[in-house]
């Protein structure tokens, strides 16, 4: 068997390995292989890998040295299905981004800049760019502070993540489908593009509260099946063609909020129902509470400024900003992220020598 080096990192609410590029195959498919064959794909325990049999703890990233200016590192996401033996890298994930600085850091791709130190990331998946703030005191990364975030135990030290140019990443245009209402299956969506392609739906289209628990969503598959219909009619809209093996674009359901933030959120990775929110989700929600043409107008509180998005662990909480010379607002969230562990990862004995033999 060979052995891979690895980092294994919680990033926001997420977890997964980090590798180097160079210590991966350079051809995709044989990549893809790999990363399969590493988390144990295809059965739902991921027994036979070090995946954690959940979509939020079956994530991948690679990070590499950018050679575009102004760019520390280039960083791809890649989502590997736990059930099914596919990898997905349509969609970035902005918890996982939140390991990405400390990683490239700690691995000598970024020189410390004094207590705080700014690296710009690209994302390869929407090559869009974000900028991370890392608390980097005494010269070195530390995990070690008082930031908590719903739906992670315990404290850690702040990651602040902005997000720039994140509207229209994957297609080109706010709403992809031309307006920013559309009747899908009897039911009025928003499809949005900002951040993550996502069809928005009311809750109580649907017949739900909008408070309801991950696993009661789960269990109801009545709501699975009229929810992946919509998420398949509405791929199709945007322009992204048959969606059947993609995860874009993610359903989400939206309702009023009663904590006292701007939304109720139930969002979908997609066949299952996110124990918190994804970030790159929350940004989405805050452009379409923002723009205010889609069905966010009515329902979500206090659009600009800080918005709060109430999901199951919690809220998450974006802070607009809107400079002079951008078409659209910037989205800053806190994170935080911790490394897990660090060695090696070994592909296992049948995974074909020429799939691994890109890697260091």
């Amino acid at each position: 068997m060979q052995a891979i080096p690895c980092v294994l990192m919680r990033g926001g609410t997420s977890k997964g390995p980090v590798f180097l590029g160079s210590d991966l195959p350079q051809d995709p498919t044989a990549r893809n292989e790999l990363l399969l064959a590493l988390m144990g794909s295809g059965n739902e325990l991921e027994v036979d890998g070090i995946g954690g049999g959940y979509p939020q703890t079956s994530k991948v990233a690679i990070v590499s040295p950018s050679d575009v200016p102004g760019v520390d590192v280039d960083y791809l996401f890649v989502q590997v299905l736990v059930e099914q033996r596919r990898v997905d890298t349509s969609p970035n994930c902005g918890n996982m981004l939140s390991a990405v600085g400390p990683f490239a850091i700690e691995q000598g791709l970024v020189d410390v800049k004094g207590d705080v130190t700014r690296l710009t990331i690209r994302n390869l998946n929407t090559d869009t760019l974000i900028d991370a703030d890392i608390q980097t005191p005494d010269g070195k990364v530390t995990y070690v502070g008082d930031t908590a975030i719903d739906g992670v135990p315990g404290t850690a030290a702040p990651v602040l993540l902005e997000f720039h140019n994140v509207v229209g990443a994957k297609t080109g245009k706010l709403y992809p489908t031309g307006q920013a209402r559309d009747v899908i299956d009897g039911v009025e969506v928003t499809c949005i593009d900002a951040a993550m392609p996502m069809v928005l739906i009311r809750a109580a289209d649907l017949g739900k509260r909008g408070d309801e628990s991950p696993a009661e969503l789960d269990a109801d598959s009545t709501l699975m099946h009229r929810l992946e219909s919509i998420r398949l009619q509405a791929g199709q809209a945007m322009g992204f063609g048959d969606v059947v093996e993609r995860v874009i674009p993610k359903p989400v359901l939206i309702s009023e909020p009663d904590a006292g933030g701007a939304l109720r959120v139930r969002y979908f990775m997609p066949h299952r129902c996110h124990r918190a929110l994804a970030i790159t989700g929350a940004v989405g929600l805050a452009i379409a509470s923002m723009e205010g043409s889609g069905i966010t107008a009515g329902i979500a509180q206090a659009p600009e400024g800080l918005l709060e998005f109430e999901h199951p662990s919690g809220q998450l909480g974006v802070m607009t900003r809107w400079p002079a010379d951008q078409t659209w607002p910037s989205c800053s969230l806190v994170r935080t992220a911790r490394r897990l562990f660090s060695g090696s990862v070994y592909a296992p004995e049948n995974v074909a020598l020429d799939v691994v033999s890109g890697a260091t």
